[in-house]
């Protein structure tokens, strides 16, 4: 079902794209909304940035909501065959899931449906840091490096892309620390869990492991921002201008995603470096460790993209309608 949704929505893309190649050519009235409504329409009123930031935090949270089980697989499948397992940290056994759904199925039956949603608090947290500077300033970023020039290169695009990537990262990193940390917790061996709650999670990090803690990570952290908002919001964004279409860097985000939550959610010690956390997993797992989880975050990075995109761009819309003094200020800009 989700794969035929994502199917029609870039094939109206693709027929919105060939029909504006012919500026005569008129849409069907309900190609035309549903056009509008995920945002290739033009905007009654545009956006600010204020709008923006807050819209797209908004609409990330959202499709969060929707899709955390998804990204709790996803942790779940990648930390799963770690050599140094522990018991003192509440990591499960190895080699006891298989696949997404089997996954999910697995935790509700040995730790109840809530245990998919664990972490949401931080998880949500993160979207609204993490997602507001990431895609809600992209457009400001974007126009400061093309200097208010209408054109607009792909170096440029990737360029504004990476920099709000490196930025949201560098601000949200706690709470993704402490995101994944109770993602991969096991709730059979609750009674030897890290943390009692989600303040209680900053806290521990912070006294144990230092404020460096909090930020531990950073560095795979921002490579795989760079290389995600390369590919969903760099492409959304040629999307909208009719430039290209594809999503082949999610394979290669997926091995420093890995690396990523494996680092984060080590025991201080355990790995010496990003480096060797690397390094462990291809001596001792070989290299399809790397892609551990593939399946799940693939098809969250669909299912969250489209909801959180067709979200946002109708978040955007209400909140521009709903100020009256930019309605008023646009009107009044307009030729009599």
């Amino acid at each position: 079902m989700q794969t035929r949704c994502l199917n029609l929505f870039f094939i109206l893309i693709i027929f919105w794209g060939f029909c504006r190649q012919s500026p005569n050519t008129q849409l069907p009235p309900l190609i035309t909304r549903i056009l509008k409504m995920v945002g290739f329409g033009p905007a009654d009123v545009p956006p600010s940035a204020a709008v923006k930031f807050v819209g797209a935090g908004t609409a990330a949270c959202i499709a969060d909501l929707l899709t955390f089980p998804l990204d709790t697989a996803k942790v779940r499948l990648q930390i799963q065959g770690e050599a140094a397992a522990s018991a003192s940290i509440g990591r499960v056994p190895a080699s006891m899931y298989r696949g997404v759904f089997g996954t999910i199925i697995t935790m509700v039956r040995t730790e109840g449906p809530l245990r998919l949603y664990s972490g949401l608090v931080a998880g949500l947290q993160r979207q609204m840091s993490f997602a507001s500077v990431r895609i809600g300033l992209y457009d400001s970023v974007k126009q400061f490096y093309t200097r208010g020039s209408d054109h607009v290169s792909i170096g440029t695009r990737l360029l504004a892309g990476s920099t709000t990537g490196a930025m949201a990262v560098a601000l949200a990193q706690p709470t993704d620390v402490v995101k994944i940390r109770f993602q991969a917790q096991s709730r059979s061996n609750e009674h030897t869990k890290r943390y009692c709650g989600t303040i209680d999670a900053y806290k521990t990090i912070a006294k144990e492991e230092g404020v460096r803690g909090l930020w531990k990570g950073t560095g795979p952290n921002i490579a795989r921002s760079a290389i995600v908002n390369c590919t969903e919001l760099v492409t959304y964004d040629f999307i909208k201008d009719m430039l290209l279409i594809s999503t082949p860097l999610t394979v290669i985000a997926s091995p420093v995603d890995v690396v990523k939550t494996r680092y984060m959610n080590s025991a201080p010690g355990e790995y010496g470096s990003v480096l060797n956390c690397a390094t462990v997993m291809m001596t001792k797992e070989g290299p399809f460790a790397f892609y551990k989880g593939f399946m799940p975050s693939f098809l969250r990075l669909g299912s969250w993209n489209v909801v959180m995109f067709v979200t946002y761009e109708q978040l955007k819309r209400a909140m521009m309608a709903a100020n009256p003094n930019s309605s008023t200020s646009v009107q009044s800009s307009e030729p009599a």
